[in-house]
């Protein structure tokens, strides 16, 4: 039988929902599951689409460079999937430069 979390889902669903709404579903998960694996997909989706907003952010603001905000638009909705279909495979992969962050971030939430 499946492994189920706090919320009565299977951690890897729980994981894969953590990532729907960003760092809205991030934040809602990192709150009501109390699972370290669906804590820690929690938090690398508050961390990592925080950050893409930031940087899409900065770049539209001078005009030079917003031509690449919708680059970075595509490579978050590809990110997006990907995390996505990591968390249901039961995977705990991380972004790269941000991953440590995130495991330090969880054992200090």
């Amino acid at each position: 039988m499946a492994e189920k979390t706090g919320l009565g889902l299977k951690k890897e669903t729980s994981g894969a929902l953590a990532y729907v709404l960003g760092p809205i579903t991030g934040v809602v998960f990192l709150v009501l599951d109390k699972d370290p694996f669906v804590r820690f997909h929690a938090m690398q989706s508050i961390v990592v689409f925080v950050g893409l907003f930031a940087i899409q952010w900065m770049l539209g603001l001078t005009i030079i460079l917003a031509i690449l905000v919708p680059l970075v638009g595509i490579v978050s909705f590809i990110l997006w999937l990907m995390l996505i279909y990591k968390a249901w495979q039961g995977e705990e992969w991380e972004v790269p430069f941000v991953g440590k962050l995130v495991r330090q971030l969880v054992k200090k939430v």
